[in-house]
């Protein structure tokens, strides 16, 4: 750009800035909008004779149906016809069928049995956790438990309350490994 290109261009900007200036200081004051945007005027509210909300005007309003077709007022085409209504297919509900109560957990092991040799009595031995119980057939074990049967390798036992019976199976004892 030559140098008197320069000077036009930064005397149009001088101009441009005089102008700013002129309109910023003088011009706002006499503008027909910024009069009416003043707070000197005090505010009075429209004259209401009943200002309480019509809530029954508007459940009425609320309640109106439009009986008219249901389409768009802004196109020329016809609206799609509805859609063919949906049968729906009933379904059977699924049949539930009772198992019954559930098994009987027993809250102790059945770890051994001893048979008397006179009487041929047998009487077995079962431990929950530190503590060792001793039964014959026909006791009751922790007031809720009967004992029904000892065999060789299990016990059958009758839950006083309910009826429910459950079976113990002998457990092995485990043997410490040897080295």
């Amino acid at each position: 750009m030559t140098q008197r290109n320069q000077l036009r261009v930064l005397g149009g900007l001088a101009a441009l800035l005089l102008l700013l200036l002129f309109v910023y200081f003088y011009g706002q004051s006499a503008s027909p909008l910024a009069a009416g945007l003043g707070g000197e005027e005090k505010f009075t509210p429209i004259d209401v004779k009943d200002p309480a909300l019509r809530l029954d005007r508007l459940e009425r309003i609320r309640k109106l149906a439009y009986p008219g077709m249901k389409r768009d007022i802004f196109s020329g085409q016809r609206p799609a016809p509805p859609p063919p209504p949906v049968v729906a297919r009933v379904v059977p509900p699924p049949v539930i069928v009772d198992s019954g109560p559930p098994p009987l957990e027993l809250p102790f092991k059945f770890y051994g049995l001893t048979v008397d040799p006179r009487s041929g009595k047998r009487r077995a031995f079962f431990t929950t956790g530190e503590d060792v119980m001793i039964a014959s057939e026909g006791d009751t074990l922790m007031t809720k438990f009967r004992l029904l049967r000892i065999g060789n390798s299990s016990a059958d036992f009758e839950e006083v309350g309910s009826g429910r019976h459950a079976s113990l199976t002998l457990e092995q004892p485990v043997q410490p490994p040897q080295g």
